[in-house]
């Protein structure tokens, strides 16, 4: 004799196994751990809405359409979808682990990569002011390949050089986005 009771079958599907009162509420947030998704869904609508609504639009700015309707329409989305997943996750949808041929679920998570693409991410960010977007970019890009496991230290620093200085001349001079030039800027 098992300790688990089984509800009736629903409009979702068969009948499921429910645990008895053994897990509490950790097992039970555990199991229904996809609404957390659902909570960063909602406040990112709200946060969405909330400066949509407090978004200063001019008169003469107005068309027929007017830049508070994008806003509106993402975070109308946002809220409609965090609705729609939770009510799924309460009936018992389950998203799906992913599979692949490289992924093995059994393994924890590589923190130490996770820490140092932070690091890069952040640094990278706290320089582009200071050094400009060519040498930070090239920092970035190079921490990166380290990060993810690059070993090559006679080729890595040319390549990120080379991406940073690509995508500097991309942004600044083709699609007109200014980025900071740094002490480089009289030189490129």
């Amino acid at each position: 004799m098992t300790s688990e009771s089984t509800e009736p079958a629903g409009p979702t599907g068969p009948a499921e196994p429910v645990p008895a009162s053994g897990g509490g509420a950790r097992a039970w947030l555990r199991e229904h751990s996809e609404l957390g998704v659902c909570v960063l869904l909602f406040a990112l609508g709200v946060l969405v809405l909330t400066d949509a609504l407090t978004m200063s639009v001019d008169i003469a700015q107005r068309g027929p359409v007017g830049p508070r309707t994008v806003p509106f329409v993402i975070g109308g989305m946002f809220l409609l979808i965090a609705v729609l997943l939770a009510v799924d996750v309460l009936r018992g949808g389950r998203g799906e682990a992913e599979g692949g041929e490289d992924v093995d679920l059994d393994e924890p998570a590589d923190w130490r990569t996770v820490l140092l693409l932070t690091g890069v991410f952040l640094g990278a960010a706290v320089l582009i002011g200071p050094l400009g977007f060519p040498i930070a970019g090239a920092l970035l890009f190079w921490g990166a390949a380290y990060a993810l496991g690059s070993r090559r230290h006679d080729r890595d620093p040319l390549i990120a050089a080379g991406l940073s200085l690509f995508t500097y001349f991309v942004f600044d001079n083709l699609l007109g986005v200014p980025l900071p030039g740094g002490p480089l800027m009289g030189v490129l």
